[in-house]
């Protein structure tokens, strides 16, 4: 490699190293048994005000794990969790992986398609999933390879009163658990009963067994699961372990680290960063099932000591916006970890200014574990590059013929490291696309690195759309809405929202002057999840494009 694309190793903050060594831990499921042993008695995580040992996360883990295994799955068989932020999710992970089996993360905000689309692919076998998102799954359930299906609620595991009281809430006074048919399915915690009196059969995977399917987007629209292995995330987990050495060492002595886990686990983000990080330092989780709630976030935090809070541009902006911030008491905080999508300067000023702790900006991608570089973490203020290369990681700079690029030049994105993911999930043609002879993956995206080995993003991969983090791919959203009825032809593109997340806009050819907007909104609301439906929706009698018929989508942009 071009000297210049090592410059960062000479910048690396006093105490990282150049090198971890991912072998250190065989596996995920070593890795998680030495800290379920060594932090037993410390808390795991706190949900709605009720704390979680290690030791109960670990002993409800072996149960479900043998409950798991009870059920005939065998090792390598897929499990999908669609659940957002609590016990339920560390739990089930732990379980997963040490009863030798592959976690697939599921937005439970996903459609019907999108659902039935993703279990098809991985081939589910299991699926645990929150009740509120029961009926979406009993829709689909007949075309899909799930057999066993787990049903939890967000009271579960909280003790009783409280237990009746949330679930009462949210099933009768929010409404919000749909009624639906789930023949067979089993209560979670009756699975955990009836686990306990099951023998539990640890699998020790190898580093090169499958721990994680992570779905993203592809070129085409076309929803991929990244294929991460035991020693790939192993290895993320102790990247940024080393990484982050400088703020943890800022700690009191003797306190346990508090993460703030705004992020979703099922987002590649969160489920690195707070949950096997998290548990790998012995950390405790503030788990927040929906971050969008603020006052309820905010009521969480009150009153507790917390050194780190990772969260994507739009919630730190939210968040040092509002009233309630001042009820916080920020002054412990020590890490703000940004990611996800691109934080803006304007943000960052804010957040630095209302909890006088800088946002340390990175960047990753499902494929990578998912991060790739990071800024210094013993920063004092935000430089909107997204860092240096974290340890054993190459990243260089391509030209489109590969070939790498001197500092300064922007070009495409390339990364090599023990966190690169094996390939695309039954797909080789689609990993020989991204995956170059001498192990780079081509990320897609844009940017260039200065002399000192600073990452800068320039651009995103050509089409995709960021709407809060999410992967919103055109052609995806495009394909669906060719199928309706009196639509001719369509384009999808991303105009800069709010906050710098993406805006989804919709351009549409119609027959005729009888297709409406209001029947374009609800035909998308029956097919996409939230995040992928338009939010700009103009109709045109024709799409601009080159002399060979590909539509320019960079003038549907600059007119959105």
């Amino acid at each position: 490699m071009d000297p210049v694309e090592k410059a960062w190793l000479k910048h690396y903050p006093a105490g990282v190293p150049a090198q971890i060594d991912p072998q250190s831990w065989p596996s995920l499921v070593a890795l998680l048994d030495e800290a379920f042993e060594r932090h037993a008695e410390s808390s795991a995580c706190v949900y709605m005000g009720q704390s979680y040992s290690y030791r109960r996360i670990d002993d409800a883990s072996r149960a479900l794990g043998a409950w798991l295994q009870g059920q005939g799955l065998q090792r390598g068989d897929r499990v999908a969790l669609m659940m957002p932020n609590t016990p339920q999710y560390l739990v089930a992970v732990a379980a997963v992986l040490r009863a030798g089996l592959v976690v697939v993360n599921v937005n439970p905000l996903h459609s019907g398609r999108e659902l039935e689309q993703q279990l098809k692919d991985c081939g589910a076998r299991a699926l645990i999933l929150l009740e509120n998102f029961a009926l979406t799954f009993a829709q689909v359930r007949h075309a899909v390879p799930v057999k066993t299906v787990l049903l939890t609620s967000l009271g579960e595991m909280l003790p009783l009163p409280r237990r009746l009281l949330v679930d009462t809430v949210v099933r009768h006074v929010r409404k919000q658990v749909p009624d639906h048919d789930l023949a067979g399915a089993v209560r979670f915690k009756d699975a955990l009963h009836r686990g306990e009196r099951m023998v539990f059969q640890p699998a020790r995977p190898s580093p090169g067994d499958i721990a994680l399917l992570q779905y993203t987007g592809g070129t085409t629209g076309v929803s991929k699961g990244a294929v991460l292995l035991h020693r790939n995330l192993v290895a993320n987990v102790l990247q940024c372990e080393a990484w982050f050495q400088p703020a943890l060492q800022r700690m009191p002595a003797g306190e346990q680290l508090t993460q703030v886990c705004a992020l979703p686990l099922h987002h590649i983000f969160g489920f690195s960063t707070n949950l096997l990080l998290g548990l790998h330092l012995g950390a405790c989780n503030l788990l927040i099932a929906d971050s969008q709630d603020l006052p309820a976030l905010f009521k969480a935090l009150e009153g507790v000591r917390f050194h780190s809070f990772a969260a994507m541009n739009p919630l730190f902006h939210a968040m040092a916006q509002h009233p309630d911030l001042a009820r916080v008491d920020w002054s412990h905080l020590r890490l703000s970890v940004g990611g996800g999508m691109a934080v803006q300067p304007a943000t960052a000023r804010l957040w630095l200014n209302k909890t006088g702790c800088p946002i340390c900006e990175g960047y990753g991608l499902s494929e990578t574990s998912p991060t790739v570089s990071c800024n210094p973490t013993d920063s004092s203020h935000f430089n909107g590059s997204v860092g240096l290369p974290l340890p054993g990681t190459e990243v260089s700079v391509l030209d489109e013929g590969g070939v790498p690029l001197p500092a300064g030049v922007p070009g495409e994105i390339a990364v090599r490291g023990p966190q690169v993911m094996a390939g695309y999930w039954q797909r080789p043609d689609e990993t020989a696309k991204v995956m170059t002879v001498d192990g780079f993956l081509r990320t897609g995206d844009i940017g260039l690195m200065d002399e000192r080995g600073y990452l800068r993003m320039i651009d995103r991969k050509k089409d995709r759309i960021l709407v809060s983090g999410f992967s919103v791919y055109p052609s995806e959203v495009e394909d669906l809405l060719a199928l309706m009825p009196g639509v001719v032809e369509c384009a999808v593109v991303g105009v800069q929202g709010a906050h710098g997340s993406d805006t989804v806009k919709a351009v549409i050819v119609r027959q005729d002057d009888g297709l409406t907007e209001v029947e374009v909104r609800a035909y998308c609301e029956q097919n996409l999840t939230g995040y992928k439906r338009p939010k700009v929706i103009e109709f045109r009698r024709e799409l601009p494009k080159t002399a060979v018929g590909k539509v320019l989508r960079r003038e549907l942009r600059s007119a959105g």
